[in-house]
């Protein structure tokens, strides 16, 4: 990720990509068409969430493009992972496109070979238009998308970077300041609490499995960072670790509503829009519901910042999603096309200015033009300029990293009733471990 801090949002511009009709022009004498394909058709699986919500308004500005007509899903994550997989297994998947959450599923994707490797047709001057400017993508994103062996069966399409979002009303009815130290941040909750209001200082992700991203961006703040130390190794059931989820375990049971072991984003995103919270650390996409006056009773009263600071780091988790073409797929030409145009710069531009997501390209954060007309106050923008700057990956890059989510995610879910840290933690950690050393044997 330091590669990421080098080119940061701040990178110079590069303008938004033409509109259809003027890029279909421009490439009339070259060797790239974008009527190459036309007449045929393309299936694509998303994950269901605002960035696919947003391809879905403008997919009709893919076909006029191209003439080529468009099969799209949309797919709530967990049950998208088990769909995909299932039909890669099965050697005659439906979709010739895919969305990878490349965090949970990069290797697990590249070690079956499931996706084609990008790297010839992006080299063919007949297939790649001029507008994809791979150098405009962040290296850490690219290096997200790479596989062990070089191969680039996906382009990233998005990252998620966890930010803190704050009620401005309930902190400044109390006189609390934007916490910059988890410290603070635990001392401002507490402050906030009141359960006789059913109003509470803090909401977070408190289900098995959805937990554990929360516990490691705590994690992320100590010196140890890493869940697997240089030799492959778990380490997380050390003094840091323990400390994490301590932080995680007394925010969640003393400063959390009743029953956020059962959370997850969306139950803490409606607790937080019902104005119930005084602070969420989740991902920047769910901003744009936030920030709907028809939705939400934060609406105009949400404050962002960076992530807070442990005892020796301050880093944003980070998170990557890509695009990938089924090996299977006969229709690798239409799908590459599809490719092309959600990644292109107006589309991760209105990623950005519409609170969808954070966008992989460097370009739309140095559009001062975009952000300017975007409702979107500028203090988001800042806080994700700066989480950019700080990112660090919030997973392992393991196989198993379902199982390890499953595993740790208990040991959380545990402590929120009352169990002890340190214990859950070894007994996890000891479960785990010959997990991970048997699936890195196999890699």
């Amino acid at each position: 990720m330091s590669e990421i801090t080098r080119r940061t949002a701040l990178r110079g511009a590069a303008g938004l990509l033409a509109a259809p009709a003027l890029v279909e022009r421009a490439n009339a004498q070259s060797a790239f068409d974008w009527k190459r394909f036309k007449g045929e058709r393309v299936e694509v699986s998303l994950v269901a969430n605002p960035r696919s919500t947003l391809l879905f308004q403008h997919h009709k500005e893919f076909e006029e493009l191209t003439g080529i007509r468009l099969g799209a899903e949309q797919i709530p994550e967990q049950q998208h992972r088990q769909k995909f997989a299932i039909e890669f297994a099965s050697g005659k998947p439906s979709f010739d496109v895919i969305n990878i959450s490349l965090h949970v599923n990069k290797r697990q994707v590249g070690g079956a070979k499931w996706c084609t490797d990008l790297r010839p047709i992006i080299a063919d001057a007949s297939m790649t238009a001029p507008d994809l400017d791979i150098g405009d993508f962040g290296p850490g994103s690219i290096a997200y998308s790479t596989q062990a062996d070089g191969r680039l069966d996906t382009l990233p399409l998005d990252v998620d970077h966890f930010i803190l979002y704050y009620n401005k009303d309930l902190l400044a009815a109390k006189n609390v300041a934007v916490p910059t130290t988890f410290d603070e941040l635990y001392t401002a909750a507490k402050t906030l609490t009141d359960t006789s209001k059913q109003q509470f200082g803090f909401v977070g992700r408190g289900l098995r499995n959805a937990n554990v991203v929360l516990w490691s961006s705590f994690l992320l703040g100590t010196a140890q960072r890493d869940m697997i130390d240089g030799n492959r190794r778990l380490i997380t059931d050390t003094p840091d670790a323990i400390w994490a989820g301590q932080q995680y375990q007394r925010l969640m049971r003393e400063c959390a509503p009743p029953g956020v072991t059962g959370f997850n984003w969306n139950e803490c995103q409606t607790t937080f829009m019902q104005g119930r919270a005084g602070f969420w650390i989740d991902g920047v996409g769910y901003a744009a519901p936030l920030e709907d006056p028809k939705r939400s009773r934060v609406a105009g009263k949400l404050g962002y910042a960076v992530v807070p600071a442990g005892p020796a780091h301050r880093h944003s988790a980070f998170f990557c999603t890509g695009l990938g073409i089924s090996e299977a797929s006969a229709r690798k030409g239409p799908a590459w096309f599809y490719i092309q145009w959600v990644l292109n710069k107006q589309n991760q531009t209105r990623m950005l200015t519409t609170g969808a997501g954070a966008p992989t390209r460097l370009s739309p954060y140095s559009s001062e033009e975009a952000i300017s007309a975007s409702t979107f106050p500028r203090e988001y923008f800042t806080t994700l300029a700066e989480s950019i700057r700080i990112a660090r990956p919030g997973l392992p890059e393991i196989l198993p990293v379902t199982e390890f989510r499953d595993t740790i995610g208990t040991a959380l879910a545990n402590t929120l009733s009352g169990a002890d840290v340190a214990a859950e933690l070894k007994r996890a950690t000891d479960a785990f471990r010959p997990i991970l050393e048997q699936s890195e044997k196999g890699a």
